[in-house]
């Protein structure tokens, strides 16, 4: 039976990291807020895509007011909308998919009498009431300067590289760049300009920037991003404009100014990935965006020298317990299924989840080769060794014990662990060869 070696994997992404001519990049999706520790009935700092789903809907619908001129509450129009998403299959449709639905019925709204039921002016209404909402959610500030945000900024800001660190994002919230600036990462996200900064393409497509600043890429847009008149994108300073802001699900079209951003974001991370040995860390990420997928496997494809390697948090797996009458019975379903399936397709797409790990396409447990490892060895210790009881036939505990081992990097709050831990490594690396 095959295993990966956790302890050895640890040491290959340490020594990737501290290769200070290699292109490396951090995904940070929507997982990584959860892992911000926060004071006792405070958490989550951002709930994630379902509980910000939960939250946009339950304040939407209770906004029962008609406004003068208009046919009906932002309620009730949420209300219907919901029941127009649902005739197409989707009974739990995500925030995401709200978005893209209200955005690809206004395409061919303009000129109509209306379109399922709704008018030009009442999607537009909807499109913003639920972009105000999100915005709303996510105006929040980390707790301290403690968190796994600021310990991915010193990494950045600590060790010297001929390669500008660039970090991707599908999160439109502002924590990336709080951290950033409050260790004093110069770095520089696609605008320029002062007092309505606006969106540079040659700069971005070109990247001529300094090397010693990093690279942030909002792909899905910011709640700081908003539009002009329908036009130019710009972005501000303050959470209080009066324009729409740009959040935006990636499968749309949509009018030249409003793609531009986006479809330069994405196009940035598939140069990114075509780099020579480019390595790209995921973490927060579920791989359930097809077109970021599509994105990911065709540089993968074009360009073998780079690796992608997804931090998943949990289990690959999970097991579901069902009783009827006397019988119970076990099922084992994947909670990382695309995922998997990419990765066991791809032999420079890696998967690491607690349990189990898909490395040059091999899916295996974790087990350490040697069983005895120095402690310096296990970096943040994220490998978790496991003694449990064994169960006999009638699940009653007997007194043998079975061993397994789980590798946590799938946490971001680890994650940070692993890379404070990187710079005073690094440090002591270049104190000991200076002597």
């Amino acid at each position: 039976m095959s295993f990966h070696d956790p302890i050895r994997q640890s040491k290959y992404l340490r020594q990737t990291l501290s290769q200070d001519k290699k292109p490396v990049g951090f995904f940070i999706s929507a997982g990584c807020p959860l892992a911000v520790t926060m004071p006792e009935g405070k958490w989550p700092l951002i709930p994630d895509v379902a509980g910000l789903t939960r939250y946009v809907s339950d304040t939407l619908l209770e906004e029962k007011d008609v406004k003068d001129g208009k046919l009906r509450s932002i309620g009730a129009s949420y209300t219907l909308l919901i029941e127009e998403i649902k005739k197409t299959g989707k009974t739990n449709a995500n925030i995401e998919d709200i978005l893209s639905f209200i955005r690809g019925m206004k395409q061919i709204s303009v000129g109509a009498t209306d379109v399922r039921g709704f008018t030009d002016s009442e999607l537009s209404d909807l499109e913003t009431s639920v972009c105000g909402k999100i915005a709303e959610k996510l105006k929040v500030s980390l707790p301290d300067n403690k968190t796994p945000y600021h310990k991915l900024a010193k990494w950045v800001h600590n060790i010297e590289r001929d390669c500008p660190i660039e970090v991707f994002t599908t999160n439109y919230d502002l924590l990336v760049e709080e951290a950033f600036e409050y260790i004093g990462v110069p770095y520089f996200d696609g605008f320029v300009g002062s007092k309505q900064p606006f969106f540079d393409l040659r700069a971005v497509e070109d990247c001529l920037i300094p090397r010693h600043w990093s690279r942030l890429w909002k792909i899905h847009g910011s709640i700081n991003w908003y539009q002009k008149n329908k036009k130019d994108v710009y972005r501000s300073t303050s959470l209080e404009e009066n324009d729409p802001c740009i959040i935006q699900p990636s499968h749309l079209k949509y009018d030249q100014s409003r793609k531009m951003p986006y479809l330069a974001l994405i196009d940035r991370l598939n140069k990114f990935l075509r780099q020579n040995s480019a390595v790209l860390i995921l973490s927060g990420y579920s791989f359930s965006d097809e077109h970021l997928n599509d994105t990911i496997l065709n540089a993968l494809k074009a360009n073998p020298t780079a690796m992608v390697i997804g931090l998943l948090f949990g289990t690959l797996t999970y097991k579901e317990e069902k009783t009827e009458g006397d019988v119970k019975t076990e099922k084992t379903f994947v909670r990382y299924e695309q995922a998997l399936k990419l990765a066991e397709n791809r032999s420079n797409l890696s998967i690491w989840t607690y349990d189990e790990a898909v490395i040059g396409g091999l899916r295996a447990k974790w087990r350490p080769s040697k069983t005895e490892y120095d402690a310096d060895e296990n970096i943040a210790n994220a490998v978790k060794c496991i003694v449990e009881k064994v169960k006999d036939a009638e699940g009653k505990e007997t007194e043998s014990t079975t061993t397994r081992y789980e590798f946590h990097l799938g946490d971001f709050s680890l994650l940070g662990d692993f890379l404070q831990e990187l710079i005073g490594k690094e440090q002591f690396k270049v104190e000991e060869n200076g002597n």
